[in-house]
């Protein structure tokens, strides 16, 4: 093998060997975070601001009552700054952002898909940056590792009519959690060379003699978030792959371990929570094992290459950067497809049509491996309700998990579950293929190359939206009133009727009584339970999006 498979192998060592030292120490914290009953002077002086008892628990409906209210604030916030932006300090000179494309952005970031159909350094100021983005940033993953607290806590708990306090976990998990952390990897990143400042930007010469303005900002403290709250959208347009956004080879892998940390040490939490650490160790092992197998098909298919010029060259360089090479982006490309991120800091419309692929799939799985900040937890555990549910009818028994009945009732909520997402994306991309006037538009407009990619590049926008992820396969303009429309309501769909769904999962399993193991249960903890969980994640994917990845990546692939 090359030196740069070995650096390669190095970097994946290395980030497995921090995710393996974080594992204990930030999933214990996390778990401490949301179980202890005193609240800080600072979090009680929130409480008294937006008038809400902190000690009051709350019903399935009333917690989600309040991440529906909460979500819609924000919503209507973002959208109006976007609206109002020229009369905000630090507006930059730019103009108001127009309605189709403000509402597509509001959505994007409160449903925390950071989906971006604009140019951020040439469409937002700093206010609307910093007040609307970056606050969403932090508050749209707090209320994902609030949701996943709340099944967990549907889980532990017997014969209860409550989940907790939404306001108290988004309060904790955004105060405790994001914004300590945030802030230690900002100032790691601005010692590592990301910019972070107040000015106006630079203009320098350039090579044919004339002058080029080049924008800064606050980047360091949005990049922070951006990653560890599993957000993705970039303070430039180029994303991560900008000099400004991730300088070198060792940012490169801060900041791909920033976007795994939490997610992979959600698994620590749940097994404290519920009182059995080999639980969670039974939920990593599936996350671990299919982001690995992703990882390495991605990487084959890229130092591969698709193509005699690629072959020739020993790698699919195109939209990649030199500073990171074939393996540093296909890690972080897994990295921000199996979570919720969306960042990018390669091409993934330049990868190989296997290596896109593989992108796809990665969110296509639900996101799970090991999925955004929250998110990616309640999305396992909605497949392990599943798994158990099969193991049930191989013996011919109720099924239980963690001591719960998994009856008809919670089936139907875990069932609906699985089946909105893929709904969305395969109804969007349809319509968008079959509405007179829509049709025309999307193929004469935003598709930009034709055939089968074309239909990658559509599927991959759906895909990305209905998922909350927000990175894109670059070909595809999506910056016309339809896309930025269809888009913004799919992401939003996709994120709050699956939180409906668990959270009126959770309540209906908090109000079980729990049931002794006998020797017809099935053990959660154990080889066989983890290979099946895995099976089933990859089997419902696979039978669900075959027919339309053999229309687009599969065929472009065999061509």
């Amino acid at each position: 093998m090359s030196a740069d498979v070995w650096a390669g192998i190095a970097q994946v060592a290395t980030l497995v060997l921090l995710l393996v030292v974080a594992y204990r120490p930030v999933g214990d914290w996390m778990a401490r975070v949301y179980t202890p009953t005193k609240h800080t002077r600072v979090e009680r002086g929130v409480y008294r601001v937006i008038g809400v008892d902190p000690d009051a628990e709350q019903s399935w409906p009333a917690y989600l009552r309040g991440v529906l209210l909460f979500s819609a604030v924000g919503l209507l916030l973002v959208y109006l700054l976007q609206r109002i932006q020229v009369v905000l300090p630090g507006d930059l000179g730019l103009p108001n952002v127009g309605p189709a494309l403000a509402f597509n952005t509001a959505a994007s970031f409160v449903a925390n898909t950071n989906w971006q159909s604009y140019s951020p350094e040439a469409t937002v100021g700093y206010s609307v940056q910093m007040a609307g983005l970056a606050v969403q940033n932090f508050l749209s993953a707090a209320v994902g590792l609030s949701v996943a607290v709340a099944l967990v806590r549907g889980f532990a708990r017997r014969k209860s009519g409550t989940l907790g306090n939404v306001w108290v976990d988004v309060v904790r998990g955004t105060g405790r959690l994001l914004l300590p952390g945030a802030f230690v990897f900002a100032i790691v990143l601005v010692a590592g060379g990301v910019v972070q400042s107040w000015g106006t930007g630079i203009d320098v010469a350039t090579l044919a003699g004339g002058t080029q303005h080049v924008p800064d900002g606050f980047v360091a403290s949005q990049e922070a978030i951006k990653e560890l709250g599993t957000n993705g959208g970039g303070y430039f347009n180029a994303n991560s792959a900008h000099p400004f956004e991730n300088p070198q080879a060792w940012t490169n892998l801060v900041e791909v371990f920033l976007m795994l940390v939490i997610p992979f040490s959600l698994p620590r939490t749940f097994g404290r929570l519920v009182g059995d650490d080999r639980q969670g160790y039974a939920i990593l092992a599936v996350m671990g094992a299919i982001f690995l197998v992703s990882l390495s098909v991605m990487s084959i298919a890229e130092l591969g290459g698709g193509g005699v010029a690629t072959h020739a060259a020993g790698a699919a360089m195109e939209g990649k950067e030199s500073r990171f090479g074939i393996l540093g982006s296909t890690l972080f490309s897994t990295a921000t497809t199996s979570t919720s991120t969306g960042a990018v800091n390669a091409m993934h419309d330049s990868y190989t049509p296997i290596g896109g692929m593989m992108a796809l799939v990665n969110m296509m799985l639900g996101e799970v491996t090991p999925g955004g900040v929250g998110s990616g937890l309640y999305g396992m555990l909605v497949l392990a309700v599943i798994t158990v549910f099969i193991g049930g009818l191989l013996v011919g028994r109720t099924p239980e998990y963690l001591g719960k009945k998994i009856r008809a009732r919670e089936m139907t909520f875990a069932a609906l579950y699985i089946l909105v997402t893929p709904t969305l994306v395969l109804l969007g991309t349809g319509l968008s293929l079959v509405i007179p006037g829509v049709r025309e538009q999307v193929l004469g407009t935003s598709i930009f190359n034709p055939g089968n990619h074309g239909l990658s590049e559509l599927l991959y926008a759906f895909t990305s939206g209905a998922n909350n992820n927000g990175s894109a396969f670059g070909g595809l303009t999506a910056n016309t009133t339809w896309m930025n429309s269809a888009l913004g309501v799919v992401m939003l769909l996709g994120r709050f009727i699956p939180i409906a769904l668990v959270l009126a999962l959770a309540g209906s399993l908090a109000a079980q009584d729990k049931v002794p193991a006998t020797v017809g249960t099935l053990p959660t903890h154990r080889p066989l339970f983890i290979g099946l969980l895995g099976a089933v994640a990859v089997i419902v994917t696979a039978l669900t999006y075959f027919p339309v990845l053999a229309l687009g990546p599969l065929a472009e692939a065999l061509s």
